[in-house]
């Protein structure tokens, strides 16, 4: 007779994400495999760029478990880039020092966009299935491993820009001049992050998340018609298919407040909120629709021990006692950040909001 198959752990954090009770407030932080860890500057020196760090499956792997190591958090999270789609729809992904990402083939015309084709995950990105797999294992069920996306909004300003932007100006042109290039390429951006998305939950990934970062630089109308309608996209496709109908997703939209309940309404399980808004009033306006996940600003880390623990507390106390709270800053932690100070803050998360279940 065939041995059964040991139980897989029920996490706290994906307990959270169903909004189900947890003996404590899990937590895991926006960027935790990054510049502030010295062993994570080693390995991207011995890498020898940022770019094959993420395309090195075990390199990936390696900077992903590194924070688990350090900390006692709750997920990890697959160490990749947002880009990987522009990527491999041949736009030509480079980083340059002090300057960040860079398009050698942004879209100018919209014959350039026509021509944009669904990348094949397991063929165009082999090398992020592999490195979730590979995660995966090696997690041997210690935490649960989250894969994530760019936004189709996200990732269209960069791939129209070539490049960082505080405004994103000829992306927002786009949509004004010729609403249905934009449209196209969304369309082809929203199939292009499910598939992407499906095919990391197929590998391994037992969360999903998607960042639509500069979200928050439309106008509301804007928002609505160019970010809202294709994350809604998404989750629609995502729920619709049996194989991720049943995975969490959170959805990520920075400086978008004034539409959380238009961003509940998706049908996603969680939304991540930053620190510009209190918890408490962005729980009282979702309700128990959704989990949320956030928000302390990033800038506490820089703080003494005692500040980050009064700090955690008034999160903690601003969502009250309720299920479905994943704690994390309200964006990425910034390079300047001392270990340390993140051990302070997951210790004592978990040490305010302990409780029987």
């Amino acid at each position: 007779m065939t041995p059964p198959k040991p139980a897989i752990p029920d996490h706290r954090f994906l307990r959270a994400l169903r909004r189900e009770p947890v003996d404590m407030t899990p937590i895991w932080i926006m960027r935790q495999a990054g510049r502030y860890l010295p062993e994570y500057r080693a390995t991207r020196e011995r890498a020898g760029s940022f770019l094959a760090l993420a395309q090195t499956p075990e390199l990936a792997c390696e900077v992903t478990l590194q924070p688990l190591a350090r900390f006692a958090l709750d997920a990890a999270i697959l160490f990749s880039d947002i880009l990987t789609i522009p990527d491999a729809m041949g736009l030509g992904l480079h980083f340059v020092d002090g300057e960040g990402p860079k398009l050698a083939h942004p879209l100018r015309r919209a014959a350039d966009i026509a021509r944009l084709g669904v990348p094949d995950p397991e063929s165009d990105l082999r090398y992020v299935m592999d490195a979730v797999r590979l995660v995966r294992r090696e997690l041997n069920e210690r935490a649960p491993l989250i894969g994530f996306s760019g936004s189709p909004w996200t990732l269209a300003c960069y791939m129209i820009e070539g490049e960082g932007s505080s405004s994103f100006s000829r992306a927002k042109a786009l949509a004004l001049e010729d609403a249905a290039t934009m449209h196209r390429l969304l369309d082809t951006l929203a199939q292009s992050v499910s598939s992407y998305l499906a095919a990391q939950a197929a590998a391994g990934a037992q969360a999903l998340m998607v960042f639509d970062t500069w979200g928050g630089l439309l106008a509301p109308a804007q928002f609505r018609e160019f970010s809202l309608r294709w994350l809604a996209d998404i989750v629609a496709r995502l729920k619709a298919n049996p194989a991720t109908r049943d995975v969490p997703l959170i959805l990520f939209s920075k400086g978008a407040n004034s539409h959380l309940e238009a961003l509940a309404d998706t049908g996603c399980n969680a939304l991540g909120v930053d620190w510009t808004i209190d918890i408490g009033e962005a729980r009282a306006r979702v309700g128990n629709r959704v989990a949320l996940q956030g928000n302390l600003d990033p800038a506490v880390l820089a703080a003494s021990p005692d500040a980050i623990r009064a700090e955690a507390r008034k999160v903690l106390d601003g969502f009250g006692a309720h299920p479905g709270h994943v704690f994390n800053l309200g964006h990425g932690i910034t390079p300047d950040i001392k270990p340390e100070n993140v051990a302070v803050l997951v210790d004592a998360v978990h040490a305010l909001s302990r409780h029987p279940v």
